[in-house]
């Protein structure tokens, strides 16, 4: 990447959403600009766990604004990353289409640990480099976040479903605050994170460090009011929560460095990262600079490489644990993704690598059961914990993993989409063509696409040299029909 390339990250966070806009400069990124809007999505799930109109009118109005500023940019230069709420929103894809439409961008919903991972590798960056064993804390609107990690790799992520928006919403509904709510409030954090306990022992990190919303607003309170710039000690909030105790609510709390946005959760707040601290034997915590916006901005520079984007890594560890048969994905793989250069029109490299990476776990449901492979495979997808992928991806993957057999009909609302079609066909073709599990002979064959007709052509004496392979490119032909694609065959 060139020095001086722009790149952006948005965060839609349940309590606010953020804009970070920064420069590549000599391979780390300077903030140019960052923007911050108290958005509360996290308050705007009703029972059902749908948004409310007014929560998504709420946050498509936010990334309007966001949007006019981040006019311009290449969509290869913008992540926008969204986070518990809407994985836990049932009506989360009318949110998500309007949002990427006013946005300008496609927004990624991540998963738990996904989330880990990019907190991580925000907060890493933005510290001194050291072989220090770390406990990085993020606690959202709705889930808290806790890895371990030295340097630059995390080693453990989890995610749990305990934050301040919730905790606030649960225990403090009308914003008082109490002795009897408090203790209510750090006993159902404990047995959230109690599991917790087994992998982020006190044993494990020599230091901890919070990031994002909760640990930066009691940091900025307990600095000014003469705590040590920039660390919560286990002091510091027994002091916090006793000023919360005295005030009684929410309303007539008022305290240097407490921000009006944070004041309706910080009762929440505090009393999960309480919860943190005794659970996990903290006695002091830093606050970190680093945060998921600037893991998501990283995350960027390393996928610009094929060689350095950790999807790869991902789906390598894939294949491995579900023992996929390396020679014959490999030849999958090879053969789909040249057929889709021949027909993929300029600038489909994206779409080229996710095709490889369907090709390359086109059997990984083998391992279940050989048959209805595609089935297990596609849900395999759909519910795995994958380090560098955002759900739609996966769940992008798994729709082609499932199209490789049967019926293609069953995919017709996804197939509205040219690229997808382009490469559900490329894969299909692959896995008929490799159906001996050897290199098949492709000297010759192309594919070419007009419009909504895919024309598939092989050399003379090609068919008769190969009948078993004509052949199922012929009933490939038929599989197309009654769908919004044509595929010819011409095999002589």
């Amino acid at each position: 990447m060139q020095n001086g390339t722009r790149l952006a990250a948005v965060d839609l966070g349940s309590n606010s959403f953020r804009l970070e806009i920064g420069r590549y400069e000599f391979g780390h990124i300077q903030r140019v600009e960052y923007l911050k809007e108290t958005v509360r999505q996290g308050n705007g799930l009703d029972e059902d766990r749908n948004l409310t109109r007014e929560a998504m009118e709420r946050g498509w109005a936010c990334l309007a604004r966001f949007g006019e500023r981040l006019a311009g940019f290449p969509r290869a230069q913008v992540r926008a990353v969204a986070t518990q709420t809407l994985r836990e929103a049932r009506n989360r894809d009318e949110f998500l289409a309007r949002g990427s439409e006013v946005l300008g961008y496609p927004i990624d919903v991540v998963s738990g640990p996904e989330e880990a991972r990019l907190i991580y590798q925000g907060v890493a960056r933005l510290l001194p480099q050291s072989d220090e064993r770390r406990l990085v804390v993020d606690i959202g609107g709705r889930s808290t976040e806790l890895i371990l990690g030295q340097q630059f790799s995390a080693q453990a992520v989890a995610s749990f479903r305990v934050g301040s928006v919730a905790w606030s919403q649960r225990y403090f509904p009308h914003g008082e605050f109490t002795a009897q709510a408090f203790l209510a409030a750090e006993i159902a954090a404990k047995a959230v994170l109690d599991e917790a306990l087994e992998t982020f022992r006190p044993d494990a990190w020599e230091v901890a460090y919070g990031s994002s919303g909760t640990a930066g607003a009691v940091g900025d309170i307990l600095a000014l009011a003469g705590g040590p710039q920039g660390l919560i000690t286990r002091a510091g909030l027994d002091w916090l929560h006793e000023r919360l105790l005295r005030a009684q609510s929410a309303e007539r709390l008022r305290m240097d460095g407490l921000k009006e946005d944070r004041r309706p959760v910080i009762g929440g707040g505090v009393s999960v990262l309480r919860a943190v601290f005794d659970l996990l034997e903290i006695d002091q915590m830093q606050v970190a600079q680093g945060a998921l916006r600037q893991g998501a901005l990283y995350d960027l520079l390393d996928r610009e490489q094929p060689g350095t984007d950790l999807r790869t890594a991902t789906v390598n560890g894939l294949m491995r644990r579900f023992d996929v048969d390396k020679a014959q994905a490999e030849r999958v793989a090879h053969t789909a993704c040249a057929l889709f250069a021949q027909a993929a029109p300029t600038g489909s490299e994206r779409a080229a690598r996710k095709l490889d990476w369907a090709a390359r776990l086109h059997e990984i449901g083998c391992r279940i059961s050989h048959s209805d492979y595609h089935r297990h495979g596609a849900y395999i997808l759909d519910n795995t914990d994958a380090a560098g992928f955002a759900l739609p991806e996966l769940h992008h993957l798994g729709l082609l993993v499932l199209g490789q057999r049967g019926k293609v009909r069953k995919l017709e609302a996804d197939l509205q989409d040219p690229v997808t079609a382009l490469q559900l066909l490329c894969l299909r073709l692959a896995v008929a063509l490799c159906h001996a599990r050897r290199d098949p002979d492709t000297t010759g064959l192309t594919l070419r696409r007009a419009g909504p007709r895919f024309q598939l052509a092989a050399r003379p004496g090609w068919a008769a040299a190969y009948p078993q392979s004509a052949h199922l490119l012929r009933e490939e032909a038929l599989a197309w029909q009654k769908t919004p694609w044509e595929l010819a065959v011409e095999l002589t």
